[in-house]
């Protein structure tokens, strides 16, 4: 990670971060890398492990333009596991930090932490900027994003660029919660490749 810009600037900080290569082990923690296998084979670990039972899944292609390689707001749903991938295979970036859902239960026993509220109604704590990654994704692959991963994209250097989406029919309206480092922290990150 490399920063530009200086603290008390008005100007937001820059974060550089170099892009890491998507694969199963380095996105674990956020989800999962799902690869072509043979026809026929059965069910198992290999596959997305969904959890579409809070709503009518939507399976659907979006059509993005002009998503150049930075941001300043990050995204998680709680209550659903969301699939992305590339139309084509084309090179795309993601940004992400881990799930920072707090149990209810935790809140009432521990009030020391500095937990928001959602809109939707959950409780959470704000990612840091020391815990964002990027991963750069390519080729016949999708990532499923663990319930509560904040994520950054899809994000690209083409103009645009279709992609294939499964979440839940009402999650940008019921389960989006957006945090802006930008206002938060003074950053913006921009993708090394």
């Amino acid at each position: 990670m490399e920063m530009q810009g200086r603290p008390g600037e008005s100007k937001p900080m820059v974060v550089k971060l170099k892009a890491i290569e998507v694969t199963p082990e380095s996105f674990q923690e956020y989800g999962q890398v799902i690869e072509a296998s043979p026809d026929g084979e059965e069910f198992g670990p290999k596959d997305a492990q969904l959890d579409l039972n809070k709503g009518i899944p939507r399976f659907h292609i979006i059509r993005l333009e002009d998503q150049p390689l930075k941001f300043a707001t990050i995204t998680h749903h709680a209550s659903v596991t969301q699939c992305l991938g590339s139309i084509g295979g084309h090179v795309w970036f993601l940004g992400v930090a881990k799930p920072s859902i707090v149990d209810s239960k935790e809140i009432k026993n521990d009030n020391s932490k500095a937990n928001l509220q959602s809109r939707c109604g959950h409780f959470y704590l704000p990612p840091a900027v020391d815990d964002v990654q990027v991963f750069r994704i390519s080729g016949p692959k999708f990532v499923k994003l663990n319930v509560g991963t904040w994520h950054a994209g899809p994000l690209f250097k083409e103009h645009s660029m279709d992609f294939y989406n499964l979440e839940l029919s009402n999650t940008n309206e019921v389960d989006h919660t957006t945090h802006s480092f930008r206002k938060k922290d003074m950053v913006v990150f921009a993708i090394d490749d």
